[in-house]
């Protein structure tokens, strides 16, 4: 037996520690962020008191409908607006102050395929991408092969962007964005403009980009199922301020409410407006001969009242469905119905 074993179950201790400090920092950390255009009376205040850490690792949608601040502030994340007041650091670099630093350890694609230069080829671009962040094209080759293969881009490889198609450019813009190997990666609308089959070909390699390469992905997008497809985690802005940041699974869990689909054969006029008065109904739909209504109740229990309210008017519902919230109707409520 070792006569130092004490010594080494320190030393493993130790850097036990370390690692899980190491894995539980944040790499993206936004601090009391806040922006105002303009003075006195004619000033706008655009981003208010903004918080919050993001881990490695880990994809955070990051949401807000037209106006919320969210373009703001992620563009001061870029060091592309100089903030009124607060802090971000990228890995630990203060981007405001060591901007070049924090470049090399962000890629972005903002503004969908204008972030490319259309006279080079498909990977050329990638290795001046690669290259603006220090790093030598032989070094991401194999990088690059794998991100022109997910993304169906290995065949025009060697064709000029300018002569893609609109999908093409945009698949062009985000894997210029990958190309460089970053900590973290900003992505703006990154499923527009693309097919189905490319669109989910992307969700599995963000995925696997945070799983298993540890990148950190802060996206920004309108398609409410690739963000609950994709993110770990959602923020969600409104008039310049943080409303909610929740893992997606906890945001549903939170709006899950007692909310049905009933289907009946003959729902008379009269039965309707006391439905209406006396419960949360959404609307009455034909369905066929039939007619469905959707009612949120505010337990279990308040659905044997809609019952007897059917029964009492001889109506006999043909089918009662749970209905499930996702993550739009999260969005939605939390900002006022309005997904701009």
């Amino acid at each position: 037996m070792s006569t130092n074993a004490p010594l080494e179950r320190e030393n493993a201790r130790d850097r036990t520690a370390e690692e899980s400090n190491e894995s539980s920092r944040s790499v993206v950390s936004v601090d009391g962020l806040g922006k105002t255009y303009g003075d006195g009376d004619d000033a706008v205040r655009a981003v208010e008191d903004v918080s919050f850490d993001i881990e490695p690792g880990t994809v955070v949608g990051l949401l807000g409908p037209n106006g919320a601040g969210k373009t703001t502030t992620i563009k001061a994340m870029l060091g592309l607006v100089v903030p009124t007041t607060g802090t971000v650091t990228i890995d630990g670099v203060n981007v405001h102050e060591e901007p070049r630093a924090a470049y090399q350890r962000v890629g972005a694609m903002l503004e969908g395929a204008r972030n490319v230069y259309w006279k080079l080829t498909v990977r050329e671009n990638l290795e001046f991408f690669a290259a603006l962040s220090g790093r030598r094209p032989a070094a991401v080759a194999d990088r690059h092969d794998r991100l022109l293969d997910q993304l169906a881009l290995t065949e025009k490889a060697d064709v000029p962007v300018n002569d893609l198609s609109r999908g093409m450019k945009q698949k062009v813009s985000l894997a210029c964005t990958l190309a460089r190997d970053a900590s973290v990666a900003f992505l703006d609308e990154p499923t527009l403009g693309l097919d189905v089959e490319s669109s989910l070909e992307l969700r599995r390699e963000l995925r696997r980009l945070a799983e298993q390469e540890s990148m950190t992905v802060v996206l920004s997008s309108h398609d409410m199922d690739v963000v609950q497809a994709v993110c770990d985690r959602v923020i969600i802005m409104n008039d310049g301020r943080v409303v909610t940041d929740d893992t997606v699974d906890g945001l549903i869990d939170l709006f899950r409410s007692q909310a049905y689909h009933i289907t009946v054969d003959d729902l008379p006029e009269g039965v309707r407006d006391r439905l209406a008065a006396e419960f949360d109904v959404d609307g009455f739909e034909a369905v066929g001969d039939r007619t469905r209504f959707a009612v949120s109740l505010p337990d279990g229990r308040a659905l044997y009242d809609v019952m007897d309210t059917l029964r009492e008017a001889d109506t006999v519902p043909e089918s009662v469905d749970s209905i499930e919230p996702d993550l739009e109707d999260v969005f939605l409520e939390l900002t006022g119905g309005e997904n701009g």
